[in-house]
């Protein structure tokens, strides 16, 4: 009698256990720093090398540009957190056929959930304030679609639909309380805007205070972009001071939204970085530079603090990018904004372990270390769950 008790009690804590875990597998964006996984290159590691190395730098939260089957089979099991993207060459077809998006959803989305943590995708980049017009008059209608398949499929709780935006969205942005959406881009944004925020979805937003200094470097205080020691600017309007460039490009963001009248809809940096190297006429884009603004970023980032508008509002960001892409066309820049090199080492020290250190790493991970790793809460679960059955079983 005894022995069946104590198999109905493990029956009973297995169950409530297994409960938890499917709980928590509806989180997105766990902490505040996130990464892009950009892979336009040809030598850069495995994505399950890949998984290895953000594992060892306790990176989680992970956003790449498709949903290339690969990486999501790397990632089944590992506890970090995916942001999948539905490329813009696509975006016109899931528009006009709503059946092609469920589809798409079907093979890329589901049939890797749960045991890959997919917890976002990203419909389309930078559409709006691009040059295909095409794409603008799409991007609300993939949207859609998108979010109506994953809803038929039971994964609207657990999966989030966005879309990211570049600053050529703006109008107006300095001071930041002065920010609007520009006026063409309006038109498209308000009704995409109105039904992210029916659905709960935030702003997401590619800032790179990088590109604004190379921009303007005559007006701009590279110490200001870097968040080194500057006085800053004041905002007369707000009567707040801003000591570093991607503070004030978030609250520029938030007035924009304020004026639109989606004063509550939270922002999320889905792309910034530095680059480390750049082209004759990229004075800025040096490995010191670099360093500096990652190595800055990341300890604001840790602080978990909001923006001099919106304070209780936590910064949340992904880095630009896990690696070096030396097949990106463009300036040398768009090629150099890793911050790993193609062997898996770090390309400067911002206090991550490349895949050279990590290889040392005992796989008997204690709790605290486990956490430390950025491993999912499930996973934890999971050795509970094995902790405690044992008990039992030994108690036999």
């Amino acid at each position: 009698m005894k022995s069946l008790r104590r198999h109905q009690l493990l029956f009973t804590f297995l169950l409530f256990l297994s409960q938890e875990i499917e709980l928590l597998t509806a989180e997105a964006f766990t902490g505040t720093y996130g990464i892009n996984y950009g892979r336009i290159a040809d030598n850069i590691p495995s994505p399950d090398e890949v998984v290895t190395l953000l594992r060892a730098a306790k990176i989680r939260n992970v956003r790449i540009y498709d949903a290339d089957h690969s990486v999501l089979e790397a990632f089944s099991g590992t506890g970090l957190q995916l942001v999948v993207g539905l490329p813009n060459g696509y975006l016109k077809d899931m528009s006009a056929n709503a059946s092609h998006a469920m589809s798409w959803v079907k093979e890329n989305v589901q049939a890797f959930h749960p045991k890959t943590s997919i917890c976002g995708i990203a419909v389309g980049n930078e559409v709006l304030g691009g040059d295909d017009y095409e794409l603008w008059e799409a991007l609300l209608g993939a949207v859609k679609n998108v979010y109506n398949a994953i809803s038929k499929l039971g994964l609207a709780d657990a999966v989030q639909i966005t879309t990211s935006h570049s600053q050529a969205v703006f109008a107006n942005s300095y001071p930041p309380s002065s920010c609007i959406f520009e006026e063409k881009a309006a038109q498209y944004m308000k009704p995409l805007l109105e039904f992210f925020s029916q659905i709960g979805s935030p702003f997401c937003l590619n800032a790179y205070p990088f590109l604004a200094y190379m921009y303007n470097p005559e007006n701009i205080d590279i110490n200001y972009a870097l968040f080194e020691k500057t006085k800053g600017i004041y905002d007369m309007k707000t009567n707040l001071h801003y000591d570093n460039m991607l503070d004030a490009q978030i609250d520029a963001t938030y007035a924009a939204l304020e004026d639109a009248g989606f004063k509550k809809m939270e922002v999320i940096v889905t792309e910034t970085g530095w680059a480390s190297r750049g082209g004759d006429n990229e004075a800025a884009a040096t490995v010191n530079n670099a360093r500096t603004y990652n190595y800055n970023l990341r300890k604001r980032l840790a602080k978990k603090k909001g923006t001099p508008l919106r304070p209780k509002m936590v910064v949340k960001a992904y880095i630009f990018a896990v690696f070096n892409e030396n097949l990106k066309s463009g300036q040398t820049s768009e090629r150099n904004f890793g911050l790993f090199k193609p062997d898996g080492s770090i390309s400067y020290d911002i206090g991550f372990h490349g895949l050279k250190s990590s290889s040392a790493d005992s796989s008997l991970l204690s709790m605290k270390a486990v956490h430390a790793q950025g491993l999912s809460k499930s996973y934890i679960l999971i050795l509970t769950i094995s902790a405690a059955a044992s008990f039992l079983f030994l108690k036999q």
